[in-house]
């Protein structure tokens, strides 16, 4: 049946209950959906418009805080890297932390060697930017407790060679001394 049928046949009836039956297949017209006012569908059009708009900025902001989160961890990475690095250096004896520090991590840009390998090779080419290794376990007399050496040419000797080998002030004079006690 058409619409215009539905009409004529509701016409014999009161016009209250014809009303109600046009305005049931007009809304019915559209494949059994229900026709909303035009006024109504603006609203929803705007309301889902503004809800799109929202959701993109709300993605662009996730965007760019997962950007700001991938930097932030790589930073953590090389801080932590470099103090691992520094802890090494510390603990290998290095004299000159900064010097060490930057040829090591230009070797470790170079190569793909760890941490501990760069130490070494550096410890092996590089003697001078660490400190002679003592034995911890044994303690080291103060200045003011001399040990006695039996025998004077002796004293006399090691005097010597130890002002011959430093070529200092101090170990001079201290030769000097032990040798106007002898001579």
């Amino acid at each position: 049946m058409s619409e215009v049928d539905l009409e004529d046949s509701h016409s014999a009836k009161n016009s209250e209950t014809g009303f109600q039956n046009r305005e049931s297949s007009v809304d019915e017209v559209s494949g059994g959906e229900k026709l909303v006012p035009v006024a109504e569908a603006i609203r929803y059009r705007k309301r889902a418009q503004g809800a799109e708009q929202e959701a993109a900025a709300l993605r662009q902001k996730l965007q760019a805080s997962e950007q700001k989160s991938g930097q932030l961890t790589r930073q953590l990475e090389d801080a932590r890297g470099a103090n691992e690095l520094t802890s090494r250096l510390v603990a290998a004896g290095v004299r000159d932390l900064e010097t060490a520090v930057l040829l090591a991590k230009a070797r470790l840009e170079r190569t793909e060697d760890e941490v501990d390998s760069v130490v070494e090779q550096l410890r092996k080419e590089k003697t001078y930017l660490f400190k002679d290794v003592e034995p911890i376990g044994i303690a080291s007399k103060t200045a003011g407790v001399r040990q006695k050496v039996p025998g004077g040419q002796s004293v006399l000797d090691r005097a010597a060679k130890r002002a011959a080998s430093s070529g200092g002030r101090a170990d001079m004079a201290e030769y000097m001394r032990v040798r106007r006690q002898f001579v």
